[in-house]
């Protein structure tokens, strides 16, 4: 559900050029943990709407003060359509339940694809150091994707039918899909500040 508490914010790649400063970087794991949590916990007690609201409005925050918010945007759009098919097919397999927001029984509830699409305000700004590093994305994503999801459980949104079998899937999951998204990130960055050689803010 949330692996930016993984990531040092004072980090970047050594490739890295133009990247967020660190008071970005910080206000980014401030604003992204609160409004993961402020999900958590409106899903937890029965308001799933209301904690979604606060994600969109955490996503809405960082696409406007990014470089190229277009750019952004679509990073968040793809986050979104992978989270819905990775998560329907956790759905799919019965190994965990929601207690609310799946308007089909089948689909991953709304609020976990905002999750996903939350989780893309992250790539390019406190997780960028993991760009270009996607056996180190894998390993870190197999082991804290399935204990982000753990914490969601204990707060109360969600339930283990099957624990152990649900955490391998979700470690299998984001060991594959974490080094995806990070390799999507860095060709769809739009927090890094364009070289002024480039004479165009757009490109």
């Amino acid at each position: 559900m949330n692996l930016a508490h993984a990531s040092p914010p004072t980090v970047a790649p050594p490739h890295d050029a133009g990247g967020p400063s660190r008071t970005r970087q910080l206000v980014n794991f401030v604003v992204f943990e609160a409004a993961w949590f402020a999900c958590i916990v409106g899903v937890a007690r029965g308001e799933p709407g209301w904690g979604t609201l606060v994600v969109i409005a955490a996503i809405l925050w960082h696409v406007a003060v990014s470089a190229r918010p277009s750019t952004e945007l679509a990073l968040v759009g793809l986050l979104a359509a992978i989270g819905l098919v990775a998560e329907s097919a956790v759905v799919s397999q019965g190994h965990v339940v929601y207690p609310n927001g799946q308007p089909l029984a089948w689909v991953a509830p709304y609020w976990m694809v905002a999750l996903w699409a939350e989780f893309a305000i992250a790539l390019n700004v406190t997780l960028r150091w993991l760009k270009r590093r996607p056996v180190l994305a894998g390993v870190l994503g197999a082991v804290f994707g399935p204990l982000s999801f753990m914490g969601g459980v204990r707060l109360g949104a969600a339930r283990f039918v099957d624990e152990p079998a649900a955490l391998v899937t979700l470690a299998v999951m984001w060991a594959v899909l974490m080094p995806l998204v990070m390799w999507l990130s860095d060709r769809l960055d739009g927090v890094a500040a364009v070289p002024s050689s480039s004479g165009n803010p757009d490109a």
